[in-house]
């Protein structure tokens, strides 16, 4: 039975493995063509003969609120498993995909199903058997190995013995990883069950064509699988935790579709983990064979490198020619193949020592420093070319519904659309741009518009395009979802998982919700991010957060979000730990003081909101509270903060400004009065000059609207001021100049007024103080040159030097 078997190992993308398969499927005319692709796929077949322009791809997808993956498997015309599908139509063979879907758990690290290589240790195999051979053939590379097997134009028979010896010694008698092992016994079962259907006379029973690692141990493995169809598994919702509970809203999203592709992202140099690098060449050589792909190769290289200016003259191409001719004869080839083609374009048109390896030496993404000669020719072998699904193709619900959406709001995409974000109509296209920007659709960018959904700023301006890779990525993207709101929404939870618990990329995240109109989030979600919100290891992270996510909670009506649960979850968890972190003494860096600053303030505007909140309601026993914190906890940090010589001078003085700020607000909180005043003024009395202003800023960037107006407290800082000799006055003037920063130009000025007063100057303007003097030397510096002057005297004095008629100069 098993000489009706047949198994084609192949290469995927390779011309001379599709050329095979092709003769194989029309001398033997099996009655079954089995091939390596997504079972799951078989009940559509038909789609796959529609008049589609390749290359296209089926994407498979696996969607829930723990896990997303997708996978493509990619069909050039010169695929070995394209000609299988055409040619097996034409001979009149049943037609059967055999693999595992791509959503399955064999695929969980995998984005291409053609995948070379699927394990490490296979890898490691393979790359020493394959360095093996390189060595012994003295050829450089794995892609240039392969052309010198296979891509030389020798007979099937020939072709077929090669392939059969290499895959036999690439595989060996490894068993593979669980993943293959997984995906090798569904293929097993599909060709026991086409082994065992009726044959018919003058007819091969099966023909399977698959990746030729999988073909060895597939003719070991079928003889023993059960003879019955195999059914096609399906994804479930099982979860490891006992405790886990899932909503209405978490069954999973899986299927397939077919999708445009591009000669780009088939390219092995452009990131692909299979198949041939250099689609649009091996495209040529299936269409023209060697030598006419050479000629249009030379041809597409030498003007691409005319139009970016770089050297490419007539006497270049004839050098070229003569070289590929020489290192063909040289490598016993009989017609330039692809690397000798290569090599005679660098040995002719690159003039300078290479910075990096040519690029056909290796895999994966052309390396930094490679010449762009070299560049440009990988690129043009690359190719531009884009697939185009045939119409009729069925696609995704969510394609329908964005275009139902764009035309309901009377979205073109095209050109430049600006929007009034106080319009509500404007505000509605703002939503759906947002939200097709979240799915990261091609050809909708926002090129101007504020950063945070609540800033004061109303104008946004999108640019708009429908790129050819437009259609793919929405066909993708009806993996989040069948509306454009349910695909934006799962896309921006899997968005907020990634961020791992970092709370910067979940404030940004939540954000993003805000600008979409997106405020519901899943359940299971929400306890992800409290979660990770409590493991936040920096004080300083937390506060721009927590600023942002408040705002939108107490004033986001106009987008949604007010009182949004995701928003109250986040911040309560954000509070707590935020106080957690504060409590502990520790040194801030410069490059943190902003940040930390900014926690305190976003920690005192959500106290003073929840004390507010609860005097507005003294009398309503039944009134919800704000947020589920403790004011008073807040409170007893700041309060131990301030008194802790050990901690930081700007986190001290922080903390005392909160205290002084929400003075009155609690009943445990201190009330403002000269009291006050005075704390401030003693913990600045108590710090060292090059900190005095340190925990200025803190006291200033909390409570500037308490004590920048109060007398007593403006002729405190001028007593401490003139109290400074001229070394300390050098050392601490950054640090207050800095703090004075926080003061916006009207108070600066106010303030000012009052320190003129207090030196009797009131016939002053207080440009005076305020005002920059261009070419005039700054304070700090005239008290530097102070400085340094009475250093000098001070060691002629020691020598008994005395200089008459000195005189002491005022304190800048």
């Amino acid at each position: 039975m098993s000489e009706s078997l047949h198994i084609v190992g192949v290469r995927h993308h390779s011309p001379a493995c599709a050329r095979l398969v092709a003769e194989r499927i029309r001398t033997l005319r099996p009655a079954y063509v089995l091939i390596e692709g997504p079972a799951d796929f078989n009940e559509r077949l038909d789609e796959m003969y529609l008049p589609h322009r390749l290359p296209v791809a089926i994407y498979s997808y696996l969607s829930g609120d723990d896990t997303h993956r997708g996978s493509w498997s990619p069909f050039a015309e010169h695929s070995p498993e394209w000609q299988a599908l055409q040619v097996a139509r034409e001979v009149g063979s049943t037609v059967r995909f055999i693999d595992l879907p791509a959503w399955h758990d064999a695929f969980s690290r995998m984005e291409n199903r053609y995948a070379d290589v699927a394990d490490h240790e296979h890898e490691e195999r393979a790359e020493a058997y394959e360095r093996a051979l390189t060595e012994k053939l003295s050829v450089q590379g794995r892609d240039a190995l392969w052309d010198h097997l296979f891509e030389d134009g020798c007979d099937a028979a020939e072709l077929a013995q090669r392939l059969s010896t290499y895959f036999d010694h690439l595989r060996g008698e490894d068993r593979g990883s669980q993943g293959n092992q997984a995906r090798e016994a569904m293929m097993a079962r599909w060709i026991a069950w086409a082994m065992a259907q009726p044959g018919e006379p003058g007819r091969a029973q099966a023909l399977v064509v698959c990746g030729g690692y999988h073909a060895p141990a597939l003719a070991r493995l079928w003889q023993g699988m059960p003879a019955e169809l195999p059914a096609t598994p399906q994804p479930s919702l099982e979860s490891t935790d006992e405790e886990d509970t899932h909503d209405a809203d978490t069954a999973l999203r899986f299927g397939s579709y077919l999708v445009p592709y591009t000669f780009k992202r088939l390219d092995a140099f452009a990131g692909y983990a299979s198949g041939m690098p250099s689609p649009a060449y091996y495209q040529w050589v299936w269409d023209h064979g060697p030598e006419g792909a050479a000629r249009r190769a030379l041809q597409h290289v030498m003007q691409r490198l005319r139009e970016k200016k770089l050297p490419a003259s007539t006497a270049d191409l004839m050098a070229v020619h003569l070289r590929a001719q020489g290192l063909a004869r040289l490598r016993g080839h009989e017609k330039p193949l692809r690397s000798d083609w290569l090599d005679a374009l660098a040995g002719a048109l690159v003039k300078d020592a290479l910075d990096a390896p040519l690029p056909w030496t290796y895999r994966g993404a052309i390396r930094p420093g490679t010449d762009p000669v070299l560049v440009q020719a990988m690129d043009v072998l690359a190719g531009d070319t884009v697939g185009q699904l045939a119409p009729g193709t069925p696609q995704p619900p969510l394609v329908a519904a964005v275009q139902a959406e764009l035309a309901a709001h009377g979205i073109v995409l095209r050109g430049q659309i600006k929007l009034d974000l106080l319009l509500e109509a404007d505000r509605a296209k703002s939503r759906v741009l947002h939200r097709l920007a979240i799915l990261r659709l091609p050809g909708v960018r926002r090129t101007q518009g504020p950063k945070l959904a609540m800033s004061g700023e109303r104008t946004e301006l999108w640019s708009l395009s429908e790129p050819l890779e437009q259609q793919a990525a929405m066909i993708e993207a009806g993996a989040w979802g069948a509306s454009l709101h349910d695909a934006a929404r799962a896309r921006l939870e899997d968005d907020l998982r990634q961020a791992h618990g970092h709370i910067g990329p979940l404030a940004d995240g939540l954000n993003q919700a805000a600008w979409a109109g997106l405020s519901a989030l899943s359940d299971a979600l929400l306890r992800e991010l409290q979660g990770a919100v409590a493991n936040e290891p920096r004080f300083e992270a937390l506060g721009p957060a927590l600023s942002v996510l408040h705002t939108l909670l107490r004033h986001g009506q106009m987008l949604g979000m007010a009182d949004a649960p995701v928003l109250r979850v986040v911040i309560e968890s954000g509070f707590d730990r935020a106080l957690w972190l504060l409590e502990p003494p520790a040194d801030i860096a410069p490059a943190d003081m902003q940040a930390h600053l900014e926690g305190h303030l976003a920690l005192r505007r959500i106290v003073a909101d929840v004390l507010a909140h609860a005097q507005d309601h003294a009398h309503d026993a039944h009134a919800p509270s704000l947020l589920d914190v403790e004011p008073a906890r807040a409170l007893a940090v700041w309060q131990r903060k301030a008194a802790d010589a050990s901690a930081a001078p700007v986190s001290r003085g922080a903390a005392l400004g909160a205290t002084l700020s929400l003075a009155g607000r609690a009943a445990n909180a201190q009330t403002h009065d000269d009291h006050g005043v005075a704390e401030a003024m003693q913990l600045l009395h108590s710090l060292p000059a090059p900190v005095l202003g340190d925990a200025l800023t803190g006291l200033l960037a909390l409570a500037r609207e308490v004590l920048a107006s109060e007398p007593a407290f403006v002729a405190g800082m001028d007593r401490t001021v003139q109290a400074l000799d001229n070394a300390d006055f050098v050392r601490a003037m950054p640090s207050l100049r800095a703090a004075f920063a926080w003061l916006p130009p009207q108070e600066r000025g106010l303030l000012a007024d009052q320190v003129l007063a207090l030196h009797d100057a009131t016939h002053l303007s207080r440009r005076t103080l305020t005002a920059h003097h261009a070419g005039e030397a700054a304070p700090e510096q005239l008290a530097e040159a102070r400085r340094v002057e009475d250093a000098v005297l001070a060691r002629l004095a020691a020598w008994g030097v005395a200089l008459e008629d000195t005189e002491e100069a005022p304190r800048p």
